[in-house]
C-alpha cells in the first residue's frame, strides 16, 4: 500500500562550521518551506539530540551547498510546541522538533525577556530518555473558547467548563467553536436512537459522511458495543445485523472516530475532554487547514 505523501524533507550542505547542515519542509500546499533550520548533523544519534537554529538567526554569509538528501514526508503533525515528522524510508524515519522557551537571567529592559532553544529528537533518543512523569505536549492558547449545541437537541449534555450556546450546525450535535471558528464536531447517538438510525441507513450514512469530513470528529454513542450483539436489547433487528451495521461504517468511512460510551456520563466526560485536547492542540487554528500547523517562520508558537 502507497503511503500519503504529505511534504518533502530536503536535507542541504551549508558552510557554517557550527551548522553544517540546512534542514527544510515543505508541503504539497506551498512552493516555499514551511520549517527552514541549520542543524548540527545529518541527523541525531541514538542517545543525543541536535540543537537547531531557525534560519533567520543564522549569519548573512553562510552559503548553501549540495543536497544531501530528499525524502517524502508521510506524516507532519504539532503538538502544542513540538513538531512530529514521519519519513518514507525504511531507517530514521521518525523524528521530533522540540522548541523550548527560556527566560533569560539578566533580561535586557528594552529587549525580549525569553529566547528560543530547537532540539531535534529521534524515536530512539525518546525511548531511551529515562521520563519523569508523563506529559502532555499541548499548548494552553489563550482563545475563546465555547461549545454550540444544536438547537433541535433534546436534553443537551452538560460540557463544562466550556461555555455553551445554542445555533444551528452544518454536521453533528455539538460543535467546539475557537475565535468564531468550528474545529471539532461531534455527533451524539443513544442506544434506542442509532437501533433506530439503522432503518434510516441511506440518510445516517449521509450525515456521517458530512461529519467524517472534519478533521476533527466523532461519533460518540451512549451505550457499549457489547450491547448492540445482545439479542435481548436489539430489539426488532438481529444482533448480527446491528454487527454488520456497525462494521459497515467503519469500512464506508475510514477516517470516521466511532467511540462507544457505558453511558450519558461516561459520553458527557468523553466529549468534554476530546474538545478540551482540540481546544489546546489547535489553538485558533481553522480545521481543514492542515497546512497551518506551521507558519511561514517555521512553527505557531
Amino acid at each position: 500500500m502507497t503511503p500519503n505523501i504529505v511534504g518533502e524533507w530536503v536535507l542541504e550542505e551549508a558552510s557554517d562550521p557550527k551548522f553544517p547542515f540546512r534542514v527544510r519542509i515543505y508541503t504539497r500546499k506551498r512552493a516555499e518551506p514551511v520549517l527552514s533550520f541549520f542543524v548540527q548533523d545529518r541527523w541525531p544519534g541514538g542517545n543525543q539530540h541536535i540543537f537547531c537554529l531557525r534560519e533567520g538567526r543564522i549569519g548573512e554569509d553562510v552559503t548553501i551547498g549540495a543536497e544531501v538528501e530528499r525524502v517524502p514526508i508521510v506524516a507532519l503533525q504539532r503538538y502544542g510546541r513540538r513538531l512530529s515528522v514521519v519519513l518514507d524510508r525504511p531507517r530514521q524515519k521518525r523524528c521530533d522538533f522540540q522548541i523550548v522557551e527560556k527566560a533569560y537571567k539578566n533580561p535586557d529592559p528594552e529587549g525580549p525577556a525569553t529566547y528560543e532553544q530547537i532540539f531535534w529528537f529521534t524515536q530512539t533518543a525518546m525511548r531511551n530518555r529515562r521520563p519523569r512523569g508523563a506529559r502532555l505536549h499541548t499548548a494552553r492558547p489563550e482563545v475563546d473558547a465555547r461549545v454550540r449545541i444544536a438547537s433541535d437537541e433534546r436534553y443537551p449534555w452538560h460540557l463544562r467548563p466550556f461555555v455553551s450556546e445554542r445555533g444551528r450546525l452544518p454536521a453533528g450535535d455539538y460543535a467546539l467553536v475557537l475565535d468564531g471558528a468550528v474545529v471539532a464536531v461531534v455527533e451524539r447517538k443513544t442506544f434506542d436512537g442509532l437501533l433506530a438510525e439503522f432503518g434510516r441507513m441511506d440518510v445516517l450514512r449521509q450525515r456521517l459522511l458530512e461529519l467524517s469530513s472534519y478533521e476533527h470528529h466523532a461519533l460518540v454513542i451512549e451505550a457499549p458495543y457489547e450491547d448492540f450483539l445482545n439479542p435481548a436489547r436489539v430489539h426488532h433487528w438481529s444482533a448480527a445485523f446491528c454487527a454488520r451495521a456497525i462494521a459497515d461504517l467503519y469500512a464506508r468511512y475510514p477516517r470516521l472516530r466511532v467511540v462507544f460510551c457505558a453511558n450519558r456520563k461516561i459520553a458527557e466526560a468523553w466529549t468534554r475532554n476530546y474538545f478540551g485536547a482540540v481546544s489546546a492542540m489547535t489553538g485558533g487554528v481553522s480545521v481543514g487547514d492542515k497546512s497551518a500547523i506551521l507558519n511561514d517562520d517555521g512553527m505557531d508558537t
